[in-house]
């Protein structure tokens, strides 16, 4: 029981000191304590004098987010911006680094995000009949973006990859014959005029 205790207090420091170093956290206790009148507080005053220590706020508004997800309020929304915005930032961070082993990891995830949409786009009066829609997407991106599973790169691999190359040679097949349609039906500007 005190090893469980003290792994929980211990993750708890963890996360203040990922706080603490966070600068959109330091920009919002400025923000909400600035001199606006005599007396105010700074961000670490505000914490004492509140008595609710940031990670503790956190972890509850992490939780609230969670049952609200649940219970499907703003299910989609919320679903859709977990599977944009971490994968989005750290496709920059990979891009920025040169570290072309996680450029490629965001590449094969975006293109496996990209498939989904378009299917759920068709499949959408299908999705409103699945109890628990949100739910499964959110873990099925979550399998697909997380570095220690690489969800996306086995979909690539073993689904993904052959139905691209097969339909690419399909679409450039037809993209060819579009053009020999065009540049045969096309009539010369000159015979235009003497039509008229």
């Amino acid at each position: 029981m005190d090893a469980a205790k003290e792994s929980i207090l211990q993750s708890i420091a963890d996360l203040r000191t990922k706080l603490d170093g966070s600068p959109f956290l330091q920009k919002f206790e400025v923000r909400c304590c600035q001199n606006s009148h005599p007396g105010a507080l700074t961000g670490t005053q505000s914490t004492e004098k509140t008595k609710c220590p940031k990670e503790y706020f956190v972890i509850f508004m992490s939780m609230i987010l969670a049952l609200a997800f649940l219970a499907g309020i703003g299910a989609a929304v919320m679903c859709n911006i977990i599977g944009f915005i971490f994968p989005a930032i750290k496709s920059v961070r990979a891009m920025e680094t040169h570290a072309t082993t996680e450029v490629t990891q965001w590449l094969v995830y975006w293109v496996v995000y990209a498939s989904f949409s378009v299917i759920e786009i068709f499949a959408d009066t299908l999705t409103y009949w699945i109890p628990f829609y949100y739910r499964f997407k959110l873990g099925f991106l979550l399998w697909a973006m997380l570095p220690q599973t690489r969800g996306a790169k086995y979909l690539y691999d073993h689904i993904l990859r052959d139905f691209l190359k097969l339909s690419s040679s399909k679409v450039e097949n037809a993209v060819k014959k579009a053009k020999v349609n065009k540049e045969d039906n096309e009539v010369p500007v000159e015979e235009n005029k003497k039509d008229e």
